[in-house]
Protein backbone atom coordinates (compact mmCIF):
# COMPACT_ATOMS: atom_id res chain seq x y z
CA UNK A 1 0.00 0.00 0.00
CA UNK A 2 1.43 2.81 -1.44
CA UNK A 3 1.55 6.10 1.32
CA UNK A 4 -0.12 9.04 0.40
CA UNK A 5 3.13 11.11 -0.81
CA UNK A 6 4.08 8.50 -3.19
CA UNK A 7 1.09 8.81 -4.98
CA UNK A 8 0.57 11.74 -7.74
CA UNK A 9 -0.18 15.64 -6.71
CA UNK A 10 -0.21 14.77 -3.00
CA UNK A 11 2.89 16.47 -1.84
CA UNK A 12 3.86 17.33 2.36
CA UNK A 13 0.99 19.62 2.58
CA UNK A 14 -1.47 17.67 1.27
CA UNK A 15 -0.55 14.84 3.02
CA UNK A 16 -0.87 16.59 6.16
CA UNK A 17 -4.14 17.85 5.82
CA UNK A 18 -5.41 14.24 4.57
CA UNK A 19 -3.38 12.91 7.94
CA UNK A 20 -5.49 15.64 9.81
CA UNK A 21 -9.19 14.49 8.99
CA UNK A 22 -7.79 10.85 9.03
CA UNK A 23 -6.53 9.69 5.38
CA UNK A 24 -3.33 8.00 5.87
CA UNK A 25 -2.96 5.92 3.08
CA UNK A 26 -3.61 5.14 -0.27
CA UNK A 27 -6.64 2.54 0.27
CA UNK A 28 -8.37 5.29 3.02
CA UNK A 29 -8.14 7.93 -0.08
CA UNK A 30 -9.83 5.45 -2.66
CA UNK A 31 -12.43 4.35 0.01
CA UNK A 32 -13.48 7.80 0.63
CA UNK A 33 -13.17 9.32 -2.85
CA UNK A 34 -12.04 12.48 -3.76
CA UNK A 35 -15.56 14.55 -3.60
CA UNK A 36 -15.75 13.54 0.29
CA UNK A 37 -12.30 14.10 0.92
CA UNK A 38 -12.17 17.41 -0.28
CA UNK A 39 -15.57 18.28 2.04
CA UNK A 40 -13.57 17.09 4.96
CA UNK A 41 -10.81 19.20 4.11
CA UNK A 42 -12.86 22.45 3.98
CA UNK A 43 -13.42 22.22 7.65
CA UNK A 44 -10.44 22.50 8.76
CA UNK A 45 -9.51 25.85 9.59
CA UNK A 46 -7.70 28.21 6.43
CA UNK A 47 -7.19 24.28 4.45
CA UNK A 48 -7.10 26.24 1.37
CA UNK A 49 -9.82 23.66 0.18
CA UNK A 50 -10.08 24.54 -4.21
CA UNK A 51 -10.93 22.97 -7.12
CA UNK A 52 -7.75 22.65 -7.83
CA UNK A 53 -7.22 20.25 -4.71
CA UNK A 54 -9.77 18.71 -5.37
CA UNK A 55 -8.55 17.32 -9.05
CA UNK A 56 -5.31 16.66 -7.59
CA UNK A 57 -7.21 14.47 -4.93
CA UNK A 58 -8.65 12.79 -8.16
CA UNK A 59 -5.91 12.44 -9.79
CA UNK A 60 -3.75 10.73 -6.81
CA UNK A 61 -7.11 8.13 -6.73
CA UNK A 62 -6.76 7.67 -10.82
CA UNK A 63 -3.01 7.56 -10.06
CA UNK A 64 -2.55 10.27 -12.38
CA UNK A 65 -1.44 13.82 -12.55
CA UNK A 66 -4.40 16.12 -11.99
CA UNK A 67 -4.02 17.40 -15.65
CA UNK A 68 -4.64 13.85 -17.14
CA UNK A 69 -8.26 14.06 -15.99
CA UNK A 70 -10.64 13.13 -18.72
CA UNK A 71 -12.78 16.52 -19.32
CA UNK A 72 -16.07 14.44 -18.38
CA UNK A 73 -14.89 13.53 -15.07
CA UNK A 74 -13.24 17.17 -14.17
CA UNK A 75 -16.82 18.94 -15.38
CA UNK A 76 -18.29 16.72 -13.13
CA UNK A 77 -15.64 18.03 -10.03
CA UNK A 78 -16.40 20.95 -11.16
CA UNK A 79 -20.27 21.35 -10.72
CA UNK A 80 -19.65 19.59 -7.67
CA UNK A 81 -17.85 22.12 -6.52
CA UNK A 82 -19.72 24.66 -7.15
CA UNK A 83 -22.94 22.79 -5.57
CA UNK A 84 -20.62 23.04 -2.22
CA UNK A 85 -19.47 26.52 -2.62
CA UNK A 86 -23.35 27.91 -2.95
Amino acid sequence: MKQLTDLPNIGKTLAEKLHLIGINNEQELKETGSENVIIMIATIENSGACINMLYALEGAIQGIRWHGLDSKRKQELKEFYRMLNK
